[in-house]
This record gives structure tokens, sequence and C-alpha cells, in this order.
């Protein structure tokens, strides 16, 4: 839909003429001329298994939506500058095709900032650690790296537009603008980068309904839409005083919400979910479900909040509390949304089976290489007179092991880190001393009038997605000192976790005699049919979970979550390894449970204003 709040705005048609699928008079929305309603869910490929992707979309269009829309994360298509992949997990493209199979439209927002509860909103961590960089503004070297993104991304999608014979009916001008800042003239460049890079189907914004994000994140002569997750018809009636002749659109309803380590697990009740679904519906709205399928944090790809000063790392499920929960079950939500949405004057389509998952039983572990002893032998050090932080090295994700060897005089002195990103676990002589975060940032130190070896594990607890603190930096951003004295002389190793290969895991894992309450431990899983699965894992502490190879991401016995989704497609018949980093103390075995245990509940309540 090419919305023309001003009238001056020329309808874009495809290079054979086509007119853009979507279009609307007055505030009628159509879909080639007909009457149409938007019933859209958010569904995002990079957080679904590719040999799931067909499933869940099954599962969408059985909800009774016609739609599905999933934001596109750059740094998770380019890990490196000029190295963008649009292949396997990555594979844009083929999500898309799969989508207009299913009988689905499709909606993109390829940002380039996303928010997401993505690790840095989407954007990599190479740009935003370049000195001077300025996000989300009219900043010329941040424009020129999103049109050299662009120029990667966006004809792909171009190429999938409905009047090219794709399923794609929309693209998003940037993400929530509103929320963020007021550079018109950075929103007018992200759309005429859309634009000449072929987008001629709807383009719209998306912001909170309110007087001050509406201002900050429209773009005349395109579509105003909102999102929210209460007060309809409130939102309804601001976007209708701002935009008369526009079709009333909630590009996300919130139906749930994301959890952070340490809380509760949001959840929203169906009826309430679905009787505000009607209500969008009763004032003549089209809507997206945010999420209809959430899916899983996979990797180090958690974003993380922040209150103040205080990190909120996402844990990682995202599970939402959706209607199609994070394993591909069918919840009440589902039955309740589904119920309203659907045509009665239409069949509805079948309903997908519940998902198979593999009987629970008990792995013993076998107890592998020490952590210090690990960490040291799977990275060679860099060294430099003061710390380095993670994009000093080069790093984007996981851990840093930083080793420095102090005198210390005789008798008890106070050991401070400044600028600590996130967490780091103190050790002297290999024995640990305490936890430091960002609220802590001192602990004691003992010493002997001798050289000791300090190390400080510091792990990267996600990066801010959404804030003031967007593209904040991570490891020891400041010094270390003993008392007021600097300490000198630093090694560090490199430990991108999410980015070792499975040789790299073995090699890291397998070095030395087991050691210490932590380190690597590995269990093995042998199955005749590989199939989905939650792993347990009692009386572990904090670390990461790899299966064959492959990160599945964090745990930690602080909840919420205390089990990990083990979709089927990472296994494969006979025997499967499943490779623990423990950084505090190792459990001697592994379950397997039938469902999900994602914490104690709260209400959802919706705060925005």
């Amino acid at each position: 839909m090419t919305v023309q709040a001003d009238p001056s705005t020329p309808l874009r048609t495809a290079p054979g003429g086509e007119p853009p699928a979507l279009t609307h008079t007055g505030r009628t929305l159509l879909r080639h001329g007909r009457p149409h309603r938007v019933l859209s869910g958010s569904l995002h490929y990079f957080r679904v298994h590719p040999g799931q992707w067909a499933d869940r979309l099954e599962r969408l269009a059985a909800l009774g939506l016609n739609t599905v829309d999933t934001y596109v994360p750059w740094n998770f298509h380019e890990r490196a500058p000029g190295q963008a992949r649009f292949d396997g997990w990555r594979d844009l493209e083929r999500f898309a095709r799969l989508a207009g199979r299913t009988g689905l439209d499709v909606i993109v927002r390829p940002g380039p900032y996303i928010c997401a509860e993505w690790d840095n909103g989407g954007l990599p961590a190479w740009l935003t650690g370049t000195p001077g960089m300025r996000l989300r503004t009219s900043h010329l070297p941040f424009l020129d790296a999103v049109g050299r993104w662009f120029d990667a991304l966006i004809p792909r999608i171009a190429s999938l537009q409905t009047a090219r014979g794709g399923p794609v009916v929309a693209v998003q001008i940037e993400n929530e603008y509103g929320s963020h800042g007021d550079d018109a003239g950075y929103l007018r460049w992200v759309r005429d980068a859309l634009t000449t890079r072929g987008i001629t189907e709807l383009l719209y914004t998306a912001d909170g309904p309110t007087e001050l994000m509406l201002d900050g994140g429209t773009v005349p002569g395109h579509l105003a839409a909102a999102t929210f997750g209460s007060r309809p018809e409130q939102a309804a009636a601001l976007l209708r005083a701002r935009r008369p002749e526009e079709p009333f659109f909630c590009a996300e309803f919130w139906n749930g919400w994301f959890d952070h380590w340490g809380e509760k697990h949001h959840v929203r009740g169906a009826t309430d979910v679905a009787r505000t679904v009607g209500r969008i519906l009763d004032e003549d709205g089209s809507v997206s479900l945010y999420m209809a399928h959430g899916g899983t944090n996979f990797g180090l790809w958690a974003g993380a909040n922040h209150d103040g000063d205080r990190l909120q790392p996402t844990v990682t499920s995202y599970d939402s509390d959706a209607p199609v929960a994070e394993h591909g079950a069918l919840t009440a939500k589902f039955h309740a949304i589904r119920e309203r949405l659907l045509d009665p004057a239409a069949p509805p389509r079948p309903l997908p089976a519940h998902p198979v998952l593999l009987p629970p039983r008990t792995l013993p572990v076998t107890r592998g290489a020490g952590l210090l002893d690990a960490l040291r032998t799977a990275a060679e050090p860099v060294t430099a007179p003061l710390p380095l932080s993670f994009e000093e090295l080069g790093q984007a994700s996981g851990l840093v092991l930083y080793t420095a060897h102090p005198l210390l005089p005789a008798g008890e002195h106070r050991l401070t880190v400044t600028g600590l990103h996130d967490r780091a676990q103190v050790f002297v002589d290999g024995a640990p001393v305490a936890v430091l975060d960002r609220e802590t940032s001192d602990c004691p130190v003992s010493g002997a009038g001798e050289r000791v070896r300090l190390d400080l594990l510091v792990e990267n607890q996600g990066r801010i997605n959404y804030g003031p603190l967007l593209g904040q930096g991570k490891g020891i951003l400041g010094g270390v000192r003993v008392e007021r004295r600097l300490v000198h002389g630093w090694e560090m190793r490199r430990l991108p976790l999410d980015e070792w290969t499975p040789e790299q895991l073995e090699r890291a894992a397998c070095p030395a005699p087991p050691g210490g309450p932590a380190g690597f431990a590995t269990a093995r899983l042998t199955v005749d049919r590989p199939a989905d699965t939650f792993l347990a894992l009692p009386g572990f502490a904090k670390g990461f979970c790899w299966v064959n190879g492959e990160l599945l991401g964090r745990y930690w016995e602080i909840g919420p979550q205390t089990t990990l989704y083990l979709p089927g497609p990472f296994l494969r018949p006979g025997e499967n390894t499943l490779t623990v980093l423990e950084l505090e103390r190792l459990g001697d075995h592994i379950a397997l449970r039938e469902h999900p245990a994602l914490g104690p509940t709260e209400e959802y309540i919706e705060t925005f204003d």
C-alpha cells in the first residue's frame, strides 16, 4: 500500500508498470483493488531453525493469518564488514518464498535498526564500535555503511515483491524511530534508500501512539502505523486525527512479552488478548501479532535492556507467551485468537499436529578440562599495557580472559574494575575471589608481598538493543586498580564462543585432565529419530550449551527459564554430543524434559504511554 497523505507524492510502480498490491481509498485498505484487512503475525526466520520454517508458517496460517512479518538483523547477515551472507539460516529469500507457498503475504522490516530484543538492536558491533559513529542519524559515515548494507539486501527484497510475482506486499521504513529521535532527514534518506533500490510496494512507519513518537517517527506521504498492547480505540483516534485519510494499522500488537534473567516470565491471558484483537478489528483496523511465534535467541544473539545503568540481559528463550509456543505447540491463546479471526464464510485450515518430543531421560556428564586451563589453551594471547575492550579486540560477543601479574603487598587490598561491561569472575592464582558486574565493581584481594596471577573472565551478556545506551562497548572499558594503583601489563584471550567451529570447541573442551568445580563437560544422546526436547541442567550454575558443535545459548540458574529448547533438526540419528561450558559449578547430569520450564509467571501489563 502506497499511502498518499501528501497528494504530491507520486504512486510508485514496479519496472513493468504494475501498481502496488496494497493501496487505499480513504480509510479503506485495498489489495489489488478489493477491500482487505492485513491479519499478520511476527515470526523471525533468525529465531527458528530453517528445518522448521515451513512448519511454523503453516501454524501461522492455521491461526487465521494472511500475512507474516519479519525483521532483518544486519549483524546476523554481516558479521564482518563487506561479508554479508544470505545462505543457510540467513536465506531470507527462501523463507519468504516458503511463506508465499503457504498462502501468506510477507511484510519485511529491514531497519537498519530493528530493536527486537536482539543483540545491539541488529546493528553490527564492528559498526557501533567505530570511534565517533553516530547511530540512526544523518551522520555521513553511518549513512555510507547503511547504504552498502542496503546495496546487498534491498534488491533481494525487491525481487520478492508482488509486482514481480513474489509474496512481499510491504516494507517498513526504519523501526519505531519516534522512540529514539527526530532526524526527519535521516528517515527520508532511509525511504529514498529503499525506493532507489527497487521497493515499489507499501512503505510505512511504525511508532508508539503518542504525539511525541508520531512527530519523530512518521514520514509524510507514507502510512503511519502504531505499535501498542492495549487501548486500541485511543490509538485509532489519535492516528485518524493526524491522518484522516489513512487506514488504521496496528503494526505490533503486544500479545505477550519477553523476559530478562533474574526476573519473572511474562504472560498475558488468552481471553484478554483475543478481546483486544477484536477491539482492533472493530475499529476497522489491520493488525500484526507481536509475536505470533517467538522462537529462540540461539547462540549469543539475545540482546539486553537497561534500567538506568543496570543491565537487564534477555534470556535465551523468546517464547514471549506467543500463540504458537517456542516448540510449535498451539496454546490456549492460539485457539482464542483463531476463533476471533476465522471467517465463518470460509472453511478453516486444518490444525497442525502437536510437535513430537523425545521421551524424558537422564544423561550423565563426563567432566573435561577445568575452566581457566581450558580457556588459556583455547586462544593465543594479545598483549597491551591496559585492558582492551571487545571492540578493540575485534570481538562482538562471548568471553575475554584478561590476565595480569600485579605485585600485591601483604594484607588485604581493594581491587576495582572501572567501566566493566558486563560481568567478571575474579581469580587470584587460580582461586575464585568474587564476581563483579556493573553495580558491584570492586572486591578485596589478599597479598603476601609477591606477584600473583590475576585473571578476570569477562562475559558480554548481550548488547543493549533499545534506548540511549544503544551501541555501548563491552569488556573492560576503563582500567583495573589495586587501591589507587593501576594494574599494567595485560594478556587478553579472545573467546568468541558463538564463532567456534566444532573442531575448536572440541580442542577447547579436552586439552587437560578435569580440574576444579567449573569448566567443560560432555554428555552423549543417542536417538533413533531426531525430535525436539528441552534440556534441564540441574546442579549447574551458569554457562553455555552446544549440541553437535552448535551453540544453543546461555543457561543461568537465576532463571526465570531453567530449560533450553533443543529443536530436532540440531540432532542426527545415532549418537549426539552435548557440550557444556560451566563458569561456576558443574552438575553431574543433563535431563531431557517434555515441557519447557520458563519460570514463575508475572502478568504482562502495558506501561507504555
